[in-house]
């Protein structure tokens, strides 16, 4: 190796500087030799923190900068949250590495209810994610769902400040934050299935730089690339980005991928969900066949006036 050190993009909220120290610590513990820097950026979701991301473009707007620098030479690599990641990647970008997940799982988080199920009714919980509200929605349609956006202390201390009787955000982002002990209950996926890549970090690289690829391959987790690879070929089929009430999930049985999607109303009042299994060869049919089943049921009635609202 005669590359002697590595520049990584990142956005500079707490999580993603959190997630971008996590890599190059790994970086360096497997590449002693390696020098490695980060390169903090604001991106273009950064600057609208207040403008819901489906109206302005999507998640992919989180990226958007930290893909420029790539392109530009400006960086060698970029980690994401692979739920903020798009379905498709700019021409001349690729993923690395897909590292170990994290718990996928949404919490629900309250300063006066222990439980979703204690919350009055009318109570108002904050949430981004048509996904998360329109699943919320169908457990209780009895609720009020508010958009909520904002880094992870930004929201909290909205919680805090008495706007919202509860909030629910991803599990994995309290854990690194160390921010476990706000969390009052997790959803299971009986409960809320989570986001396509939930839980997990990917480090997108230039496809032309060999080099990098090969450092970066060393944090790249087999199983966790498989299930993701699984639930990305669903939305991509689906045609709905990270912005959209569709939701994937994928865990390996005994050699086997199974995988559990949902494409639903965002006010709950439509729950479509389809699930199918597959050898670990065939992760992207996998995920294109529960996309099928979805499609079937009217998935793509749904994901169309969405477009068009």
């Amino acid at each position: 190796m005669t590359r002697k050190s590595i520049t990584i993009a990142t956005r500079k909220s707490p999580l993603a500087l959190w997630q971008a120290n996590w890599v190059k610590a790994c970086l360096e513990n497997s590449h002693p030799h390696l020098a490695v820097h980060l390169l903090g950026m604001t991106t273009t979701a950064d600057n609208m923190p207040f403008l819901p991301l489906n109206k302005v473009g999507g998640k992919g707007l989180f990226v958007k900068e930290l893909e420029e620098a790539l392109l530009s030479k400006k960086a060698d690599i970029a980690v994401h949250s692979m739920k903020d990641m798009p379905m498709d990647l700019p021409v001349g970008l690729r993923l690395g590495a897909i590292c170990t997940r994290e718990d996928p799982w949404d919490v629900f988080i309250s300063n006066a209810y222990g439980a979703f199920a204690h919350l009055p009714e009318g109570a108002i919980v904050g949430t981004s994610s048509l996904r998360r509200q329109s699943q919320l929605l169908a457990l209780r349609p009895d609720i009020t769902t508010h958009y909520l956006r904002g880094n992870i202390n930004t929201r909290l201390a909205a919680l805090d400040k008495g706007e919202f009787a509860a909030i629910v955000l991803a599990q994995a982002g309290l854990n690194r934050l160390c921010l476990e002990d706000r969390i009052r209950e997790v959803f299971t996926a009986d409960h809320i299935l989570p986001a396509a890549g939930q839980g997990a970090l990917g480090i997108e690289c230039r496809e032309d730089d060999s080099e990098i690829a090969a450092i970066i391959a060393t944090l790249n987790d087999a199983a966790t690339s498989l299930c993701v690879k699984a639930e990305r070929a669903m939305c991509k089929e689906l045609g709905g980005g990270c912005s959209v009430p569709v939701a994937a999930y994928a865990v390996i049985e005994d050699e086997e991928i199974f995988l559990r999607g949902l494409v639903s109303e965002p006010n709950g009042s439509l729950v479509l969900k389809a699930e199918a299994v597959n050898t670990l060869s065939h992760p992207e049919i996998l995920g294109i066949a529960v996309a099928k089943d979805l499609l079937n049921q009217g998935a793509g009635d749904i994901l169309a006036s969405l477009a068009g609202r």
